[in-house]
């Protein structure tokens, strides 16, 4: 059971030069480095490390095992013009790892008032989660990433280093999207994307073939074929595919097609009809 910092430090790291607000919970095991500050509302899990000068804001809670590293600022609030000082929230999950300069952003009462963050990712130096973003598990943001507010990222998608990503893109599970990018619309499962504005390149088969079966892989290429280098229409071939197709990757891959609203950066193949 989790109990309120002053009440029990004893199995605790927490340097006296550190700030921790009265309300503050904090887990066992934690270690909280100089020049930290925790506020009132924030909850620490079991285990998690926040190394020196880094700032906890707001409602902000933060699971077990998490490693933040130094001058990170997690929580402050969203850079949207809109917020009024509404009563938002910043969830993140376990065992991600939060490197030196980042910046965590809650949400908004506009998107739900949540930034949710999954667990087992990786952020690199200087990325940025903008207000209402919701990050899958074992994620992957290079150097720099920024992500604008509402943008969705499925579990095991990779974003380059130096790579702005639009408001409201979504990002399918085990996409990749390529260092110094700039992507404007949505990017389906196991795509890979690339350029500015970033475009379709293919598959990324490199992160296919670290976690998922060779057959399934297979059926993910037929299915791309068909949907990106036949020449015909992205949602008729997806509906065709729904219909024929038990893969559960492939209907992943067409229920992400159907329900895209920003649209799939491709370039459509002429046919000769």
């Amino acid at each position: 059971m989790k109990k309120h910092v002053k009440k029990d430090k004893s199995l605790n790291k927490i340097s006296p030069l550190a700030i921790i607000e009265d309300g503050a919970v904090i887990g066992k095991n934690v270690e909280i480095g100089a020049y930290c500050f925790i506020s009132a509302d924030a909850t620490i899990g079991d285990g998690t490390k926040i190394d020196q000068n880094s700032c906890i804001y707001g409602k902000t809670t933060i699971g077990k095992n998490n490693h933040i590293f130094s001058h990170a600022v997690i929580g402050s609030p969203p850079q949207d013009l809109k917020f009024a000082g509404e009563d938002v929230e910043l969830i993140i999950g376990d065992n991600n790892k939060i490197r030196e300069f980042t910046l965590f952003n809650p949400g908004t009462k506009g998107g739900g008032g949540k930034t949710i963050v999954g667990s087992h990712n990786l952020f690199m130096g200087y990325v940025h989660i903008g207000h209402d973003v919701i990050i899958g598990n074992h994620c992957i943001l290079a150097n720099a990433a920024t992500l604008a507010g509402h943008v969705e990222m499925g579990d095991y998608a990779v974003i380059g280093g130096m790579t702005p990503i639009h408001q409201f893109v979504h990002i399918g599970e085990y996409a990749m999207i390529a260092g110094a990018s700039a992507l404007a619309q949505d990017v389906p499962p196991f795509c890979m994307a690339e350029g500015n504005r970033a475009t379709l390149r293919g598959l990324n088969l490199t992160g296919l073939r670290r976690n998922i079966k060779r057959e399934e892989i297979d059926e993910i290429k037929s299915a791309y074929k068909e949907l990106f280098e036949a020449g015909k229409s992205l949602k008729d071939v997806a509906n065709e595919l729904l219909e024929k197709t038990s893969s559960l990757r492939v209907q992943s891959l067409c229920n992400f097609v159907l329900k895209t609203k920003r649209g799939i950066p491709y370039e459509r193949k002429k046919t000769d009809d």
